[in-house]
């Protein structure tokens, strides 16, 4: 092995690794390196397209820390975040984050591209009856205008009826799979966040991927997605 081929090793057993690398770098797309994490920054012509249309990117690169307790509504507040009102709400992080309320007393903070909240927040101590969570997450968007046509065949919530405005989040199952999904509106389209447990990134991505390929759609890398404009 050459001397460089011993330093590329090195460098990519320091990085971040996502749930669903292994099935992404089978389509070989064109990868860069975001917050220590490689991740596809495009898989082909066609990406821009399939953003309009069907498609789904992974994510899992953005920083999430995840916090539950009696105490973590007031402990959030003097950290100068904005803390949900309601039970399964999200909110923006003024950086373009969002920080999300997971039920009663469990909340997921995480970053866009250009915001480090909850980097920060993960290396404060937490207050009494404040409980750091580990979070592992497959992250993906889902977009484009069919993507709708996915959730029907893969989950029993009826997105449609959601009220936009209220920033809901849902805790479901998709595809037999557990996930917190954040719908929402891109450029007028359809445009869901979803966390899973990493686990079942292969799986999960495999699954959705190939009703994707089926709508018309496609992986879509990150170039094509823009995460500020979600948590506008």
């Amino acid at each position: 092995m050459s001397a460089l081929n011993v330093v590329d090793r090195a460098v990519s057993l320091a990085l971040r690794a996502s749930p669903a690398r292994h099935v992404t770098h089978a389509a070989e797309p064109s990868w860069s390196v975001v917050e220590n994490m490689q991740i596809a920054e495009r898989f082909g012509a066609n990406d821009e397209a399939h953003a309009r249309s069907a498609g789904i990117a992974d994510v899992s690169h953005l920083y999430r820390v995840g916090f539950k307790g009696q105490g973590v509504a007031a402990w959030l507040a003097e950290q100068g975040l904005p803390v949900p009102s309601q039970p399964n709400t999200w909110a923006p992080l003024a950086s373009g984050g969002l920080v999300a309320r997971l039920g009663l007393t469990e909340y997921l903070i995480e970053d866009s591209i250009s915001g480090r909240a909850s980097a920060r927040l993960a290396h404060r101590e937490p207050a009494l009856r404040v409980y750091p969570v580990l979070r592992q997450d497959l992250a993906l968007v889902l977009c484009g205008e069919a993507i709708n046509e996915l959730l029907l065949q893969t989950c029993n919530v009826n997105f449609r009826a959601l009220e936009l405005a209220t920033r809901p989040v849902m805790l479901t199952s998709m595809a037999g799979v557990a996930v917190t999904v954040l719908p929402g509106e891109r450029l007028g389209r359809p445009y869901y966040r979803l966390w899973a447990d990493g686990t079942y990134g292969v799986y999960l991505w495999e699954t959705l991927a190939g009703i994707v390929a089926e709508l018309g759609g496609g992986p879509v890398g990150l170039a094509a997605i823009d995460e500020a404009d979600q948590a506008s």
